[in-house]
């Protein structure tokens, strides 16, 4: 018997100009592609960015490379997708995947402003 396979694509909503689209040619694989769903979620219902919203940010403004929101974000979706040690997120930090999930408009971390954070897009 013959296997048909057809181009199936899911289009999610952008990341500022990039296009986000689930692909299943075999290209770059994740295993967190829910992350993307939990993103869809948050733009509708913007529970997260509420959430971030109960916290004061203390820090130094010049110096801020993630957002509350931003942190919260990796944090909830992190916890979603089954990433419950903060030891995780190390290796997390590097995940392209999380970083459209939490929405980083640049996901490679290869715009960071220190050489030792490029290839880094979130928190460590």
């Amino acid at each position: 018997m013959r296997t048909e396979c057809t181009r199936n694509y899911k289009s999610f909503q952008a990341l500022g100009k990039r296009e986000i689209v689930a692909d299943f040619s075999g290209g770059t694989i994740t295993s967190d592609g829910g992350g993307l769903l939990l993103r869809e979620v948050e733009q509708r219902t913007a529970v997260l960015q509420r959430f971030a919203q109960c916290f004061t940010d203390y820090r130094d403004e010049k110096r801020i490379e993630h957002s509350i929101l931003t942190l919260v974000s990796q944090r909830v979706i992190g916890l979603a997708l089954g990433y419950e040690d903060l030891n995780d997120h190390d290796h997390l930090a590097k995940d392209q995947m999380l970083a459209i999930a939490v929405g980083k408009t640049d996901p490679t971390g290869m715009d960071r402003k220190s050489e030792q954070d490029k290839g880094k897009p979130l928190a460590g």
